[in-house]
């Protein structure tokens, strides 16, 4: 795991700045302290040359001095490097093939590559190491573009194929890693995270609509390529993009088959057994690693799984890593997180983290991030700080089957939906009662957004949420501005598949909703503390199966997620696989801490000359929610906190100074 940086002449003719690369890699020392690697290509003579930097490793083998101004080129790779996998010198990026003519920078882990060397050496392919960075060579040069798809993993890479004078660029199949570019002219720019494309000496401005969007609706800061700079852009999940001939283009090679939704004809207990056989494959490749490996564990059904089964693949004691708060029953999860762990034979990590504690990461997160954080960044920052400091450098993440096995409450709107659309009254009559609500207000709340899905496309539903679910914190000059520059409904990308109101919600949460954000941010908090987050759950064979299943086998009340539950639950205590009261990954920040402990702080933001002179906020109503809130009502408290975290991002970011 590691953080690349690459510059690049469009045209090939202009010789690129060196200092500009070195300023953009040393920004991300987190995702990388072990080692540092620069390699500089001449477009006109194709030669190329390997440079070290302050923090590079030594080597017998080889004698590689500083760069000194004095090599012309039109290219330039960059590199950070965390190793887990080849820890030996010879895992070094950036990676040179001299006799392929291929070099590479890659972040990531390609978790088949032990099955993939097999097949290369078999096609005569010979190595020089064990890192899975030089089967991505090897691969690209047998199956040229199509590499990507023999791959299994996450990544972020870039090829420099010296005899085509292409460069290749790829982002994996749902965006686990970052890739972000920046074009200036003639000049291509790309790395791990925004910051580093901030070092360069070009005004980046404002993206209005961006902004405006993931600060109303919070689970689309990931929405689409477009990032919170107007023309900085993320390369999206599932695409590739090549530089050739002076010109750049992107295509896809992965999206979810629309056309095999809901086709599979297989029973559940085929489906069970399927499930389980496809995530037991993927766990036992991603505990694959040449340093000891451990998990976040919430207590629940999903980390839960990844704790119980994981003991069988690996010969060291495992842990895990958990968050807990006093002063919330709901966010104290240990009692089940121990049943897991005598379960399974885990040594378990307890953090509490604090107000005190909330106060001073809150602008570290941020910078980390390069966008503003949700509440619930207190738990992922707590439990990365932990791990470093006791040396861990792999830990696994349950991250997923929420989003594409419908384990949201909202997905139960889009189930139910489906059944009244599809004149199913009697299944709809015989388990609306599991979820309905015991009380009038909450059956009348869930009856309404019932049927709000089941007669609005999923745009309409959203920019409904947008209106009317949270405040406008923004003053109109700013909305109208949002809006007119979006050039399009602020919500154009959401799928409306027609057949189905619950696929098309969960096939939102993986393309542009929830899942996208939730990996922007275990990116940044794990590689902020130099450790690498492996996600089990996301291996496309697995969700590429979920999606072709039928409704009822992903939402079956009482329960959601009823394949997955079933599955995986009888490796652990019945306890936990039956719960209904799984609380969130959170923190009592909305809820508590900005109230009472960390109420002054809120203050001297919100009540400052700088946060009044922005220009862009409701400061009325964002005055009036502050005081409803010191009064007990928490309805406006996610958005309140949106308003901090977006005015410390303008600050520490300087923007709108």
């Amino acid at each position: 795991m590691c953080g690349i940086t690459g510059i690049a002449s469009i045209s090939g003719t202009q010789r690129i700045d060196f200092d500009h690369l070195k300023k953009m890699n040393s920004k991300i020392v987190h995702r990388g302290p072990d080692d540092e690697g620069y390699l500089l290509f001449n477009l006109q003579d194709s030669s190329a040359k390997a440079f070290d930097g302050e923090d590079s490793c030594c080597s017998s083998e080889r004698s590689v001095e500083q760069y000194k101004g004095d090599y012309h080129a039109q290219l330039g790779f960059g590199f950070r490097r965390l190793p887990t996998v080849e820890l030996s010198y010879s895992g070094h990026q950036p990676m040179f093939d001299e006799k392929l003519g291929l070099a590479i920078i890659f972040n990531g882990e390609i978790y088949n590559h032990v099955e993939l060397r097999e097949e290369l050496v078999a096609k005569g392919y010979e190595f020089f190491s064990q890192s899975d960075t030089e089967v991505i060579i090897k691969a690209y040069h047998a199956w040229g573009d199509d590499c990507v798809l023999h791959l299994n993993g996450m990544w972020a890479f870039a090829i420099w194929d010296i005899g085509a004078k292409r460069l290749f660029m790829s982002r994996d199949r749902f965006g686990i890693k970052p890739f972000y570019y920046y074009i200036n002219e003639d000049m291509l720019y790309w790395g791990s995270e925004i910051k580093q494309l901030l070092e360069l000496p070009y005004l980046q401005e404002l993206n209005t609509a961006t902004v405006w969007r993931a600060t109303k609706i919070s689970s689309f800061l990931a929405y689409s390529d477009e990032t919170y700079w107007r023309d900085i852009r993320a390369l999206e999940p599932g695409k590739i993009m090549i530089l050739e001939g002076g010109k750049l283009s992107q295509k896809t090679y992965y999206q979810l088959d629309e056309e095999s939704f809901e086709k599979s004809e297989i029973s559940f207990e085929e489906a069970k057994e399927k499930y389980l056989e496809l995530f037991l494959d993927s766990l036992r490749m991603q505990l694959r690693s040449d340093v000891q490996i451990g998990a976040s564990l919430s207590g629940g059904l999903d980390s839960g799984a990844i704790v119980s089964f994981a003991g069988d693949f690996v010969d060291y004691p495992f842990r895990t890593f958990s968050t807990y708060y006093e002063e919330s029953a709901r966010l104290d999860e240990r009692k089940y997180i121990r049943m897991i762990a005598e379960n399974s034979g885990a040594k378990t990590c307890y953090i509490s983290p604090n107000a005190d504690n909330a106060a001073e990461w809150l602008s570290k997160a941020i910078w980390l991030n390069d966008l503003p954080v949700n509440s619930g960044f207190v738990s992922q920052y707590a439990l990365m700080k932990k791990a470093k400091e006791v040396g861990m450098k792999v830990l696994l993440s349950g991250l997923g089957p929420d989003e594409f096995m419908g384990g949201y409450h909202h997905a139960g709107y889009r189930y139910f939906a489906d059944l009244l659309r599809c004149g199913k009254i009697g299944d709809f009559a015989g388990e609306i009662k599991h979820f309905a609500g015991s009380s009038p207000k909450e059956v009348v709340s869930n009856m309404g957004k019932i049927l709000l899905s089941a007669s609005m496309k999923e745009s309409t539903i959203y920019k409904l949420e947008s209106q009317f679910y949270h405040f406008e914190p923004f003053n109109k000059d700013f909305v109208n501005t949002a809006h007119k520059e979006a050039g399009a409904p602020m919500m154009d990308k959401l799928a409306d598949l027609g057949a189905s109101k619950l696929n098309s919600f969960m096939l939102n949460m993986v393309d542009c909703g929830m899942l996208k954000t939730q990996l922007h941010y275990e990116d940044r908090m794990s590689m902020g503390h130099s450790v690498e987050s492996r996600m089990p759950f996301l291996d496309h064979r697995l969700v590429d199966f979920v999606f072709t299943l039928p409704a009822n086998y992903k939402n079956r009340p009482p329960y959601r997620k009823a394949l997955h539950r079933e599955a995986l639950g009888h490796s652990m205590p019945a306890e936990v696989v039956n719960r209904k009261d799984k609380g969130i990954f959170g923190s009592p920040l909305t809820n508590h801490w900005l109230r009472k402990e960390l109420k002054n702080f809120v203050e001297d933001i919100i009540y400052s000359t700088r946060f009044r002179h922005r220009g862009i906020w409701n400061l009325p109503v964002i005055h009036r929610k502050w005081q409803g809130y010191l009064s007990g009502n928490n309805g406006d408290a996610e958005m309140l906190f949106n308003v901090l975290s977006l005015e410390m991002w303008f600050r520490i970011f300087e923007v709108y100074r």
